[in-house]
């Protein structure tokens, strides 16, 4: 890899991201009684898995140039569908929660881009009736589910640091990698999220990747929720607005931008990565829930200054004008006295 792609912003940030947060865990010892056991890296994938899926897919649309905001309410959803589905048959209950999923977002993809209207206000609105709807079919209460085998599998420890919804997780983020490394796909989302009107000009068929877009934003949030239901042997009508903040906050510490046209799905697997880890440390250290807050926030600065475009130019200006000039060549003049160089 050359190391003009390791100081662009979709390399650089998640780099930094995660490799603060490490350092932060590696120096746990040094801070609290205990030292770092495997129960602590295999809860930080649990973290990880936990939003992961809702993280992949707002960064998916945010390469877009879009904003899903109902990604929680289709999280949600997602879960309730798994669980009242499910509860004879896991497979049924994340089928239906996958197709309610892909169903919500073919629908906003429609809308989105036949209309050509902001994402926001639609995705929004889309939230807000997803959690009415959630709440509804549960009447307002957490639904349990029976099925104890599936409760106790998607959680068992796999090679020590792992279950298989972290392994379910990490292989989406693998999935996601490859198509957009190795597709026309990738290589469309990054140019439509950086001009549209130009990738419209090029011949790509913008309103059809957008459509997909959201039914794999969908999808994903859907999955998510199904797995996490089926981890906590219930269901919560209402997850609240902390999985967005906190997906956002991996999507910006992965190195998308939220103008569009920038990021990689490893990239925000480092920056998830960064968040559980965060999160981790904070839990190990029993600092107060605050603190959280404060170091996200922290991070999040740090990542805006490393970011900052103005920053940026004005760095490169300012080493332009230190370099020394370039040597010329002495004048000589021939028998004539013509100049030369």
């Amino acid at each position: 890899m050359r190391l003009s792609s390791l100081t662009r912003p979709e390399s650089l940030v998640p780099l930094v991201a995660l490799g603060t947060t490490v350092v932060a865990f590696a120096l746990l010892p040094a801070y609290t009684d205990s030292g770092i056991a495997s129960f602590d890296v295999y809860n930080t994938f649990q973290i990880f898995a936990r939003l992961g899926l809702v993280a992949l897919a707002l960064g998916l649309t945010m390469i877009a140039g879009e904003f899903d905001l109902s990604v929680v309410g289709t999280y949600a959803l997602g879960g309730m569908l798994a669980v009242q589905a499910g509860q004879d048959s896991w497979a049924t209950g994340v089928l239906v929660a996958v197709g309610a999923g892909a169903a919500i977002g073919l629908v906003q993809g429609l809308v989105i881009a036949g209309l050509k209207i902001p994402s926001m206000p639609v995705t929004l609105a889309t939230y807000i009736a997803l959690l009415g709807l959630t709440s509804s079919l549960s009447d307002g209460l957490s639904k349990t589910y029976s099925n104890a085998s599936v409760t106790l599998w998607v959680d068992q420890t796999v090679l020590t640091f792992f279950s298989p919804r972290s392994l379910i997780t990490l292989g989406l983020f693998g999935v996601a990698a490859l198509v957009l490394g190795v597709s026309r796909w990738g290589r469309e989302l990054r140019a439509i999220g950086g001009d549209r009107r130009a990738s419209r000009v090029a011949g790509v068929r913008v309103d059809r990747l957008v459509v997909g877009t959201f039914v794999a934003s969908g999808v994903l949030s859907a999955l998510g929720g199904a797995l996490l239901s089926f981890s906590l042997g219930s269901a919560n009508p209402d997850p609240g607005v902390q999985p967005l903040i906190l997906a956002a906050a991996a999507a910006l510490l992965g190195g998308v931008s939220l103008a569009g046209g920038r990021g990689t799905p490893i990239g925000l697997l480092g920056g998830m990565l960064a968040v559980a880890l965060l999160a981790e440390v904070v839990t190990v250290a029993a600092l107060p829930a605050y603190v959280t807050q404060l170091f996200y926030a922290a991070l999040l600065v740090v990542i805006v200054v490393i970011d900052a475009p103005d920053l940026r130019n004005g760095l490169v200006r300012a080493r332009t004008r230190l370099r020394p000039p370039a040597p010329t060549a002495p004048s000589t003049r021939n028998d004539t006295g013509a100049l030369h160089a």
